[in-house]
Order: C-alpha cells, then structure tokens, then sequence
C-alpha cells in the first residue's frame, strides 16, 4: 500500500514558490515494514517503564498539563 507524493503541474508549482512555499521531502517510518508492530510495542514498554521507575514524571506532567492550560486560558480571553 505505497503512496506516491502528489505531482503538481508546473504552474501550481510556480504559484506555490510565488506563495512562498519551498518544496521538501519527508521520510516516515513505514509502519507496514514487518517487524513495525513489534519493535514499536518494545519501546513504548522501555518508555512507559522508564516514566514508572522516574519519581518526577508526575509533578512534571501536571506542571505542564497546568502551564498548557493557563495559556489556554490566556488565549481565550
């Protein structure tokens, strides 16, 4: 199931860097790789045991979850 990258004529490509728009590359993990499913399950278990051994994690979450929040707020008004 591969995707290939939209190919644009060469007046949209004219009007796109007119905009300002500069085209670039963006590699990704193939996530249908075999193998994918099963090493991205592994590190996310070294992460999540990594967040339970670390006596911080929860005062900096809440931290943030309280700093993001705040300028939310800010935002609003």
């Amino acid at each position: 199931m591969s995707q290939v990258a939209k190919r644009y004529t060469k007046a949209e490509e004219a009007a796109m860097r007119a905009a300002g728009l500069r085209p670039v590359t963006i590699w990704v993990p193939d996530v249908t790789r075999p193998g994918f499913a099963e090493e991205s399950a592994r590190q996310s278990r070294l992460a999540a045991e990594a967040d339970r051994q670390d006596p911080t994690i929860d005062s900096f979450l809440e931290a943030a979850w309280r700093e993001m929040d705040e300028e939310i707020s800010r935002s609003e008004t």
